[in-house]
């Protein structure tokens, strides 16, 4: 039996290597029956130590698997010229150029769009970093959308030994209602905008919004619910000593309510509206491309982003039941919420995307603008 499937195992190695895949140990190589070779392109490397696993596995041309140790893809995507150097990854899709660094742990929910990088032992679930974000080493974000900059030389980063804290103790089995946005959708898909810097050995409390253009210092927790924008330096410093508060049991006040309301209504709004800038720009412009495997990445972005709108729904509802509001967020709403109109844009298919977006005419880039805008703000008016 074992060398039946040691066999099976070989067979599909072989197959690969045929097609101009690199393998660079069959014997260190492991690829599932359930993987569809056909999502294994030309030109990518398989390390040795690479597990790939799962029917949603893809990974792009002239990507790179374990460059740096081994590396497990699970029902995972990994677009063109994008790198995992170590770890686990679990439903997760990474753009073209994305790269994880060694030792990542990247679980469901996850999406690093282009240039987009993490250092070494990140750990990421239900989190979207946006273009060239860059996180450094021994950082954990779940439930957050991180935006901001305009390239590889400007970046929004987070230093090294970062946390978003993401769950607190309130209630009977505690509260994940507590999804973050460092930047934003509707103004940093542009690539325009200030980068923005999270300090090392730090961290925000969940719900939390950060503006572009913001810094937090380094060795510091931020608990209040937001920092300005552009320009600003927020530190803060808070003790709790006896504070007369049963965790099974708090009794929050309307505005509190109303606050982690808003902000998770917020942070769906601008997941929603990455979904709708998927469908109606990146996917589009794909096609006109002729670009059948950049196609298939952006569909997988698709839905992680819904993965990312269903499981905040799924939290806030939660808290909204236990804490007796009377207004949770229903899916069908948001499935039926106005698209907006039709664009009419120079569409360049010649140009990688993020080219295109910085080289957008003045006219194209206010034209999105309003769109998008539009979208979000049918989505706020249904929610």
């Amino acid at each position: 039996m074992m060398e039946d499937i040691n066999d099976i195992i070989n067979d599909r190695i072989k197959k690969l290597e045929i097609k101009g895949v690199k393998v660079i140990d069959p014997r260190q190589t492991y690829v599932a029956q359930e993987v569809d070779i056909e999502r294994i392109f030309p030109g990518s490397t398989l390390f040795p130590g690479t597990r790939l696993e799962g029917a949603r596995t893809l990974v792009g041309s002239f990507a790179k698997i374990g460059t740096e140790g081994p590396a497990t893809i699970q029902d995972t995507i990994v677009g063109a010229h994008a790198e995992v150097a170590s770890g686990y990854l679990a439903e997760t899709t990474l753009l073209p150029r994305a790269k994880a660094g060694a030792n990542a742990h990247f679980r469901a929910g996850t999406l690093l769009e282009e240039d987009a990088v993490t250092a070494h032992a990140v750990g990421l679930k239900q989190s979207i970093l946006m273009n060239s974000v860059t996180l450094g080493s021994l950082i954990n974000f779940c439930d957050a959308l991180i935006s901001g900059g305009s390239s590889r030389k400007d970046h929004t980063e987070v230093g090294s030994g970062f946390i978003h804290f993401n769950f607190t103790p309130w209630g009977k089995s505690g509260d994940k209602a507590t999804p973050s946005l460092v930047g934003n959708v509707t103004e940093g898909v542009f690539l325009d905008q200030d980068r923005i810097f999270l300090g090392g050995l730090s961290g925000i409390v969940g719900p939390f919004s950060v503006g572009f253009g913001a810094m937090l210092p380094a060795g510091q927790i931020a608990r209040r619910s937001s920092v300005d924008s552009t320009g600003s330096i927020s530190a803060e410093s808070r003790r709790y000593d006896g504070v007369g508060l049963v965790p099974s049991k708090p009794v929050f006040s309307k505005k509190r309510l109303d606050s982690i309301r808003e902000m998770n209504a917020e942070f769906i709004v601008q997941a929603y509206a990455l979904r709708e800038w998927y469908l109606k720009v990146r996917l589009d412009r794909s096609r006109r491309q002729g670009d059948e495997e950049l196609q298939l990445v952006l569909a997988g972005a698709i839905e992680t982003i819904e993965a990312c709108i269903s499981e905040r729904l799924k939290r806030y509802n939660n808290f909204a039941n236990e804490f007796e509001l009377a207004s949770p967020m229903d899916e069908m709403l948001i499935n039926n919420a106005p698209k907006g109109m039709e664009l009419d844009l120079d569409w360049k298919p010649e140009l990688d995307y993020s080219d295109w977006v910085r080289g957008l005419a003045q006219w194209e880039k206010q034209e999105l603008r309003s769109w998008l805008c539009s979208v979000a703000g049918e989505l706020r008016r249904v929610l």
